[in-house]
């Protein structure tokens, strides 16, 4: 354990380093800073939320010039087709043969702008990238590289031109953030930095080999076991909320997946490293927790109906299963 605490402190510093760089971009955030890191380190994808202007492209693309990996970003439109992600063969009629143009998934690290402005086929064509990490092209499938992170941003409150995401698609989503307004100071510091004085440039603090060094100390963070079965108990409490108590069934279509179970414990041994320990509190899977299970809990008409939302549900769950 002492050895693992050393190595952490070792690889912490990297982090605050990378804060420190994303800072001269972005003023305050500091949950969604987080959240992208959990998915840098863990592999899973990041669903970011909220009102135009708030910074979330901003926060994506200088967290990859941090991070000196390959960076796309791709404007989701009503009329992009699935080939303008994965690539397509192109003819070739001097050599009467085809050749492969792959697409921007070829990449690290994806921003999806807006990804729910793009038709069901292509969502569905990000599928077996999320997943599978590949992507298959005629008869050929090809390897995406490693790390492969999405990072896609949506509006909630323009629906016109929108395609709702797939149930499918959402899942496979490790996180999903909403991003709140800031506070008057943070942004009074917003308009000083972006209004009276030239942009600071961002320096890679970590390059992908550093990456997976400290991403295979993440599985020697220490979950004990209760806090397994606290983890499990609060996923099936959005399955069978009366056995815990509480009494939510009307309210609730659908709970979680096993993806949520999997997804909560790896996100608290990262919440638990970014606070620069090598265990896992029961603090850490309720700061996580939201962010995890928003998006997998499937609420009924009657919750519709009386305006109740899946963060109250959640809140309710961490309230009411007992902690160890």
């Amino acid at each position: 354990m002492e050895e693992i605490k050393e190595l952490i402190e070792q690889s912490h510093l990297f982090i605050s380093r990378i804060r420190s760089e994303v800072s001269k971009r972005l003023v305050g955030q500091e949950r969604l800073v987080d959240s992208l890191l959990t998915g840098f380190l863990t592999g899973g994808h990041v669903l970011i939320e909220g009102v135009p202007g708030l910074a979330k492209t901003s926060a994506v693309k200088a967290l990859a010039a941090a991070v000196q990996a390959d960076f796309k970003r791709i404007q989701f439109t009503p009329d992009l087709l699935p080939a303008d992600l994965t690539g397509t063969e192109i003819y070739r009629p001097k050599t009467a043969d085809f050749i492969t143009r792959k697409g921007p998934l070829f990449n690290h690290i994806i921003l999806a702008d807006e990804i729910n402005r793009a038709p069901s086929k292509v969502q569905s064509a990000l599928l077996e990238a999320m997943e599978e990490k590949q992507v298959t092209i005629g008869d050929e499938t090809y390897a995406l590289p490693s790390p492969f992170l999405v990072l896609a941003t949506q509006n909630p409150i323009e629906q016109e031109g929108t395609y709702p995401l797939p149930e499918a698609q959402v899942d496979r989503f490790m996180l999903k953030v909403l991003v709140d307004y800031p506070n008057k100071a943070q942004e009074l510091e917003i308009l000083k930095k972006n209004s009276f004085h030239q942009e600071e440039e961002i320096r890679p603090v970590i390059n992908c080999d550093q990456l997976a060094s400290i991403v295979g100390l993440m599985d020697q963070i220490y979950v004990d076991e209760k806090l397994k079965e606290y983890i499990v108990d609060l996923v099936f409490a959005t399955r069978n909320p009366l056995e815990y108590g509480m009494d939510l069934g009307q309210y609730i279509e659908f709970g979680a997946s096993p993806r949520a179970t999997i997804f909560l414990a790896k996100a608290a041994r990262i919440n638990a490293f970014l606070a620069g320990r090598a265990y896992v509190t029961p603090q850490d899977i309720k700061v996580v927790g939201l962010d995890v299970l928003r998006h997998r809990i499937l609420l009924s008409f009657e919750a519709e109906a009386e305006d109740i939302s899946p963060d109250q549900i959640i809140t309710t769950l961490f309230d009411s299963v007992e902690v160890p």
